[in-house]
Order: structure tokens, then sequence, then C-alpha cells
């Protein structure tokens, strides 16, 4: 009987871990992710060779001991076979073993003993417990599922523990807090806010993607220094439903707002773009009637909103000459960027230069530049601390390896951050190689935007390397329709098999756009 349940629960153990990845992965099932993650991929989680163990309970009808036997044997193979299946794979953002995971592996092991205890302290028929403990390890992500529903109410009492904590703190601090939202772009405007700030003083950005109400509050609970002047906060939503950015603010209370853009990211969760608008407006419709939101004239969903709050609103533009603050002249280099920015109201012009690339970054600058003479900061401090910007890692980071370069652009594609991307990529001076899996949470515009981002990319790239062949197919349609040679055309499942083909391909002076970097519940090998 040991020899049998070692393997078992080895197995369902590995299953139960994988279904809780992808559980993390899912915002821990925000607006049902996790769920809609379990019907979107049966042929991982639910349509399996784990069909088979259903002969096993009738091996029991035989003999008990030769049942055993049997189940110690077929759990093994599928044990190892999981194992090394899942050691092979590439991931790349791997299961944090967090305090609410480890409160779902225990609720997940009170199930098993209850059932456990139950059957074997009731039922002496080995078939019928046989067969529970087969279909429970067949529907293993359907246990994570009821052991996150039956944790909902701890995670709720955890919550408000730490928001408590949170906003206590940050009230003794004292310090400005200033929050960045918008469909994307929120990480950039973030740091080149904080490089600028920091010229003068403490300031504090959020680390990472911890940009959630429960990132948030564990950076100010464990993370940031009592010290700090200005915290900036980044604040992300995944669906209308969750009030994420109302949560956040609730928590940090902002005195300052920048919405980057308003775009279609996330249009799967969102449905609409009015949802979108809505949402991200809620940061500025947070902020105190004393506040100052910061706006893009440019966007029109930002122009078109009816604001419901009386707090003060500057605008940036580059195309619109009547925004409070206007760049113009902006020239483009291999090197980076450089552009003179206008401040309407003391009609003062000032000459910047920065390593980034890309129209956004330059609103991202503009936005910083208002929130800088906000908070008194000279126009040599501005240039200054625009001059001071870092490369954002994974945002058009360039990196030198042996042999080519790599643009860096592998988080969270978008249809305006891939067609920049590409646009820089075309400044390099030598071959160009793009490698990417495309774009996602599009909805009913995937694959038309998919395309586009093909057509465009082959009038840059001298070679093509696509991860992912299904998710793939409306770029590779795109380069093809628009007469890209099949034969510079490379498919693969793993990003890891670019790597060899590029070095096949490349010369002495190569530049390597890697575009977007899927999180692993949508890797097709997974």
């Amino acid at each position: 009987m040991i020899l049998f349940f070692i393997p078992y629960f080895l197995y369902t153990y590995l299953k139960i871990l994988h279904g809780m990845h992808m559980l993390q992965q899912n915002f821990y099932n925000e607006s049902n992710r996790y769920l809609k993650w379990i019907l979107r991929n049966k042929d991982k989680s639910l349509i399996t060779i784990d069909w088979i163990t259903l002969l096993l309970p009738f091996t029991f009808i035989v003999n008990t001991s030769f049942g055993y036997i049997c189940g110690f044997v077929l759990y093994s193979i599928l044990f190892f076979t999981k194992y090394n299946e899942r050691k092979s794979e590439q991931v790349k953002v791997g299961l944090k073993i967090t305090f609410r995971v480890k409160r779902l592996l225990f609720t997940t092991a009170l199930v098993y003993l209850a059932i456990l205890y139950s059957y074997y302290g009731f039922v002496s028929n080995h078939f019928v417990i046989i067969l529970i403990l087969c279909l429970l390890s067949i529907f293993a992500y359907f246990q994570v599922y009821f052991a996150y529903f039956l944790n909902l109410p701890i995670e709720e009492l955890v919550y408000n523990k730490y928001k408590r904590r949170a906003v206590k703190k940050l009230r003794q601090m004292n310090t400005v807090n200033i929050g960045i939202t918008g469909s994307y772009g929120k990480t950039s405007s973030k740091n080149i806010l904080n490089d600028i700030l920091s010229v003068k003083y403490l300031s504090f950005p959020s680390p990472g993607n911890l940009n959630t109400p429960l990132g948030l509050m564990r950076t100010i609970n464990n993370i940031m220094d009592k010290f700090v002047d200005i915290f900036i906060a980044e604040i992300s939503i995944s669906a209308p439903e969750t009030h994420d950015i109302e949560k956040s603010c609730d928590i940090v209370r902002p005195m300052y707002g920048i919405i980057t853009n308003i775009g279609i990211a996330h249009l799967d969760s969102f449905k609409t773009q009015e949802n979108i608008q809505k949402a991200k407006f809620n940061l500025i419709e947070a902020l105190p009637t004393d506040g100052l939101g910061v706006l893009n004239m440019d966007d029109p969903n930002q122009v078109n909103y009816k604001i419901k709050n009386d707090c003060r609103i500057k605008w940036i533009g580059i195309d619109n000459k009547d925004a409070d603050v206007v760049a113009s002249n902006i020239k483009y280099t291999y090197e980076g960027t450089e552009f003179d920015a206008t401040f309407k109201d003391d009609k003062k012009t000032i000459h910047l230069k920065t390593c980034l690339y890309e129209k956004p970054n330059i609103y991202n600058i503009l936005a910083a530049l208002v929130l800088a003479k906000e908070l008194d900061l000279s126009y040599d401090e501005m240039i200054r601390g625009v001059s001071n910007i870092k490369p954002i890692e994974h945002r058009l980071q360039v990196k030198k390896m042996p042999g080519y370069t790599i643009i860096d652009d592998a988080y969270n594609s978008n249809p305006v951050g891939s067609s920049m991307a590409l646009d820089v990529l075309d400044l390099m001076p030598g071959k160009k190689i793009v490698v990417t899996p495309g774009m996602i949470e599009l909805k009913d515009k995937e694959y038309e935007l998919n395309y586009e981002f093909g057509k465009h990319m082959s009038k840059v790239a001298d070679f093509v390397i696509l991860v992912g062949k299904k998710q793939t197919k409306p770029i590779y349609d795109g380069l093809t329709e628009n007469g890209y040679k099949e034969e510079n055309i490379f498919l693969t499942n793993d990003v890891k098999e670019a790597f060899p083909k590029i070095e096949e391909v490349k010369d002495n002076k190569t530049y390597v756009l890697f575009e977007n970097d899927l999180p692993d519940l949508f890797n097709e090998k997974n």
C-alpha cells in the first residue's frame, strides 16, 4: 500500500504545484482568469493521459495486492514522465512559494486527509477508494481552484491586516505620493520620473512589477525606507470588476497622478475601450482637490474623457502644441533621442538628450518634467535628470553580446510599443533579426494587430524567429502575404532555440530585437 501512495502523491503533487503556478500567474483567479486558463488549455489540465488510471480500480477486483502493484507501476511511470517533462521546460517565472501558496498547499493537504480518513474509516471497498483517488489526481487543477475558494475568507483577513499596516506606515512617513497608471508604459514612466526627481530628492519607485494592491502593501511594509521623500507607485488593473486602481489609491492616497496612455491592452478582460478609459481615470478621480493630474493631449481617449474631479490638470503633447509642456525638434539616432521641451506658462525651452528610444518615452519624460517643475526642480536640474535616465530593463534595453547586440523589448508587448520597437531596430546599422511570440489579450483584434505587426516586420527584419507556431500564425501570414521570403522565417516553440539560429545567420554587425516574452501560461510547450 505504501509503495502505491509514494508515486501517487508525488505525481499528484507535481500537478498541484503546476496548477498553483498557473493560479499565481493568473493573479489568483481575478476575473476567473484561472478557470478560463483551465478551459482554454483542456489538453494540459483535463484531457490528458491520466484518464487511463480509471482502469486501476478494476485491478483491485482481481486481487488487492495485485492492484497496489499495478498502481505503483502506473503512477511511477506517470511521475517520472511528468517530472522529466517539467524539468526540460523553459520556465520564465517560476512558482513563488509565498505564504499564500503555503496556505493553499496546507488546505489541499487537509482535503486529502479528510477524504482518506472518511473512506478508510467508513468504506472497506478498495474499488471505491482507489477510484476516488484516481479522480482527485485527474482533476488536480480543479483541486487547486477548490483550495483557493476555501481560502478566500482567510485571504480577506490577511489582506485587511497588511493594508492597515501599510496605510499607517505611509501616513507616519509623510511622503509625497505619486501614482502612475496606463495601458502600457507605466514602469518606464515610473523609472524615468524617479531618475529625474533623484537629482534633488530621495525618491522611491515601487520595485519591479509590484503594482497591485497586494504588491504595493508589500512594498510599503517590507521594502520602503522610512527616510523616503517621494513615493512613486505604479498602479495596474487586470479587469474592471477587481477595482484595483481604487484599492491602490485607497492605500497610497496619491497627491499627483500620471496616465501614460489609454490603449487596447487587456481588451479580453475589459471588453471595451470605454471600460479601459473609465478604469484608468479612477487614478485622477482619486486625487485630492489640490492635487495635480498629468494627461496626454495627443491621446483622444484622455482628451475626450469628462473628469469627475476638480483637481488641477496639466497637459503634455508633441503633436498638439496647445499642451502645457510640448516636445519639438525630435531627433532619433541609434544612440538615443534628443529634443526640445517648451513650458507654456513661462515660455521656457530646454534641450534634452536621453539614451532612450520611442515616442512614448518622450511623453514619459514630458510628464516627469511637469511634476519636476511642480516639485521645484530647476531647469538645469531637469536637464541633468533627463541625461541621467538609465536604460529600462526589458524595454528597448540595448545589451552587447559576443558577436551581436540585443535590443531587449521583452516586457508586455502592445501594438504601439511593438511598432516603435521595429522603428528603433530599423535605425540600427547592420543585419536585423526579430524574435517574438507576438501579442496577446487583444480580444477579437488579436489576429488583425499581429498581422499588421508581421507586415511592418517584413519591411525591417532580415530574419524573423517566431516563438509558438499557433500563437504567431497571424504574424507569419502578415510576413508572407507581404512578400517576405519564407526561408528567412524560423518557427520554434521555445525561445532558447532561437539562439543557435541567431548564431547561424548573424554577421559581424547584427542587431536582434526580442519583442515580448509571454508568461508561462501561454507557453505552447507547457
